[in-house]
């Protein structure tokens, strides 16, 4: 899906002079593949799903490092397990619904909500680098079997 993001990330990461490591290419392999975001665990599994000799610490660095230079977005859906999903170079980004119920996890966009985003920052003096909008409740099928 994001074969572009993996691409510039893969760039990015030679131009500040980080050591190649087959581990931290499968886990942008693997992030470039995905809808949404991931937890480590979730992204380790995934890999191990498909073969791949990843160790989860070597996953979780892969992770941090990616954070560090800004090229994923981690995102924290309350649950106190961090995800992660591709940081795409032009700022195109979603918002997350959580079922609090069954764990569901859903994106959305909305352009009107990101103008009223800016617009908020803008009334306070904040030039908005970045934002998470993560919404908790009951998805369709949890709400209809209450």
């Amino acid at each position: 899906m994001h074969e572009a993001w993996a691409h510039h990330v893969r760039e990015e990461l030679r131009r500040r002079g980080a050591r190649g490591g087959a581990a931290r290419d499968e886990v942008i392999a693997c992030l470039a593949r995905q809808d949404c975001c991931l937890s480590a665990q979730e992204l380790f599994d995934a890999l191990r799903g498909e073969g791949k000799r990843v160790g989860i610490a070597s996953v979780y660095r892969a992770l941090e490092q990616l954070a560090e230079a800004g090229l994923v977005h981690r995102i924290d859906l309350g649950d106190g397990a961090a995800r992660f999903e591709p940081a795409l170079p032009g700022g195109e980004h979603h918002h997350h619904l959580v079922c609090d119920t069954c764990g569901r996890v859903e994106t959305f966009d909305d352009p009107a909500l990101e103008r009223r985003l800016e617009g908020v920052a803008s009334a306070h003096g904040y030039e908005l680098d970045r934002h998470d909008v993560v919404l908790h409740g009951a998805c369709a099928a949890c709400a209809s079997s209450a």
